[in-house]
Formats: structure tokens, C-alpha cells, sequence
């Protein structure tokens, strides 16, 4: 089971993108709105563009975009 550890804010855009299928939907200041479709509806969260998330952050950020854990740890 991989673990989680400190990453970017940008990384987690990046993975959320890339791999989850994720969209930008919007930026205000220092944070950026993502989103995307499925079938049980629109399923959105925000993304602080800190240098460093703290892992709470980070698991608060996964759980409002319906993101397994574990799965979102095998791409860092």
C-alpha cells in the first residue's frame, strides 16, 4: 500500500488531469477548480497551488473528488 507524502499543489493537478480525467473549471487566486462527469453526476473539487500540501489537505482535496487513496498514491 503506498503512502501518501507532501506534494504540490500543481503535482495534484497534474495527477488529477492526467489520470482521473479531470478538467479545469476555474481559478480564483491561488486556487483551481476542477471537475468532471460521471455517471452519478458532476464531481468537482479545489486545489490549493501551494509549493506543499499537508497530507490532511491532500486527503480532504481526494475525498471531495471521489479519489481513492491508494490509488491516487501509485502515481506519486
Amino acid at each position: 500500500m503506498p503512502k501518501l507524502r507532501k506534494v504540490s499543489g500543481e503535482e495534484v493537478v497534474k495527477i488529477l488531469c492526467n489520470k482521473f480525467g479531470f478538467q479545469i473549471t476555474g481559478r480564483k487566486g491561488s486556487h483551481v477548480r476542477l471537475s468532471k462527469i460521471t455517471p452519478e453526476g458532476k464531481v468537482g473539487t479545489v486545489v490549493p497551488m501551494h509549493k506543499e500540501l499537508k497530507i490532511g489537505t491532500l486527503k480532504g482535496i481526494l475525498k471531495l473528488a471521489k479519489v481513492d487513496v491508494d490509488e491516487f498514491a501509485k502515481y506519486l
